[in-house]
């Protein structure tokens, strides 16, 4: 309750669904980097707006940044095609991912998380704990790097 958020959990298992470093598996042949999941940020709103709408929400914000865009599900049109679907369905929530147009490194500057919060975040692509030696967490290494001066 650091943030003074609550904190939902939905549990699902989608290791079936998925290849490469986070499914601990060869990626797809059609892969374009190690980790990329088939519509994966499509199946992850649609999970957590399922939560939300169970919780009464309107909004379901989202979190991807500028260097997101290299895939399509991490675009604008991307977000602003899931915000028509969401809306048009029972419940019309809303999807926005307010910081699509920041690099990490400015989304952590902008929010005021202190140094000690934020070493706990990782986005390590194969283990539960951050790794050290995956793309998520070179990735959260240089952020730490470039708002610190060290990783950590």
């Amino acid at each position: 309750m650091l943030l003074g958020i609550d904190h939902a959990v939905v549990a699902a298992d989608c290791s079936a669904l998925g290849s490469g470093d986070m499914a601990g598996t060869a990626p797809l042949p059609d892969a374009p980097v190690s980790e990329w999941w088939p519509f994966r940020n499509q199946l992850l709103a649609t999970l957590a707006g399922m939560r939300a709408i169970s919780l009464g929400a309107t909004e379901l914000l989202l979190g991807s940044v500028a260097s997101d865009s290299t895939h399509v599900d991490g675009t604008a049109p991307f977000y602003e095609i899931l915000d028509q679907l969401f809306r048009m369905q029972e419940g019309g929530l809303r999807v926005t991912a307010p910081a699509l147009d920041l690099t990490s490194t400015a989304l952590a500057r902008t929010s005021g998380i202190g140094r000690d919060l934020l070493a706990w975040a990782h986005s390590c692509h194969t283990s539960a704990i951050a790794c050290g030696a995956c793309r998520g967490c070179y990735k959260h290494q240089q952020v730490m790097e470039e708002l610190y001066g060290d990783p950590y």
